[in-house]
């Protein structure tokens, strides 16, 4: 084993993902910022977020749905949140019966209400079944977000609003996709996605209200 190549390929890739979260860091914390306060808009008053991707990002939109239904720092109330490929029984029962395509557009269809939020999770912008979705999603209403690697992109032409990284290599998209995820939580609870102590528990009425009108 050449340890010299090794270590070489390991600071090519720590280089790659540095010089991305530069540009990140430049282009992308205000409309992260902006993400996090509407979702804070949102989920204390009973929306919901719906998330997909597929592989290494199916994994990061359940990331953010696990951080939202938790907690991501500090002590707030579990807000709702869906990772739609979790779905594993709709996801085959979809394919099965409608086609890859409409996994996660079905999903939306049933689960999403106007005003909800679609995050949709794609290194390339190019899956036809986020792209589908998307489509669904802001006809039925919803705003929809997406992450992707650079732009321009089919997933980010059809979604409200993209987070595009520009980075050479699907691993590194998916790190700073990470990033991003964690911010939007980060974003999320200062906005006031984490009331203070007394505040949590008045909200949960008007949550349920409106998820019954």
């Amino acid at each position: 084993m050449n340890e010299s190549l090794v270590l070489d390929a390991a600071h090519r890739h720590c280089q790659s993902l540095q010089d991305a979260l530069t540009g990140f860091r430049r282009q992308s914390l205000r409309q992260l910022a902006a993400w996090g306060a509407e979702l804070a808009a949102v989920l204390p008053v009973g929306g919901r977020l719906l998330a997909a991707g597929n592989g290494g990002s199916a994994a990061q939109a359940q990331h953010l749905t696990a951080e939202l239904v938790g907690r991501y720092r500090q002590e707030r109330p579990a807000y709702s949140a869906i990772a739609l490929h979790a779905e594993t029984s709709s996801v085959t029962a979809i394919g099965n019966d409608y086609g890859f395509d409409q996994v996660y557009a079905r999903q939306v269809s049933a689960h999403g209400r106007p005003g909800d939020i679609l995050v949709l999770l794609s290194t390339s912008g190019r899956s036809a079944n986020l792209i589908t979705a998307a489509v669904t999603g802001r006809a039925a209403g919803l705003r929809v977000w997406a992450m992707t690697g650079p732009g321009p992109n089919p997933l980010a032409e059809a979604s409200d609003e993209a987070l595009c990284v520009d980075a050479d290599t699907t691993a590194t998209v998916q790190e700073t996709h990470l990033v991003a995820v964690h911010l939007l939580c980060e974003c999320f609870d200062a906005a006031g996605g984490a009331p203070a102590p007394g505040r949590a528990e008045a909200a949960r009425p008007v949550a349920a209200n409106r998820r019954l009108s």
